[in-house]
């Protein structure tokens, strides 16, 4: 049997990283995945396939899906206001149907 829940993706600068990380954490989600990722945007194109002078601007995309939308909320609220005046990124939410509600 499936249940509802929320997938949110957020996509940004590797430095980043650790410290959403750690929000995700804090806000009680029970894990997460990253991506190393590339694309084009409005700050420009960001290649994946060749080596950045700065590794630490190189794009992730981290996955975590949570089983209650006020936790999803939370989270997307807390990354969009702490990161993303300041640097490149997009957060976005899905809903999603997972199998084993205790994972989440």
């Amino acid at each position: 049997m499936s249940h509802q829940a929320t997938k949110i993706s957020i996509v940004t600068e590797k430095l980043n990283e650790p410290q959403i990380e750690q929000l995700i954490e804090q806000a009680g989600a029970k894990g997460y995945t990253v991506f190393e990722g590339s694309g084009k945007g409005s700050h420009g194109v960001r290649a994946g396939s060749r080596p950045s002078v700065v590794g630490a601007f190189a794009l992730v995309k981290i996955e975590v899906i949570v089983a209650d939308r006020e936790t999803a909320d939370a989270i997307v609220e807390q990354v969009a206001s702490t990161y993303f005046n300041n640097y490149s990124g997009i957060v976005y939410t899905e809903a999603v149907e997972i199998l084993r509600l205790e994972k989440f």
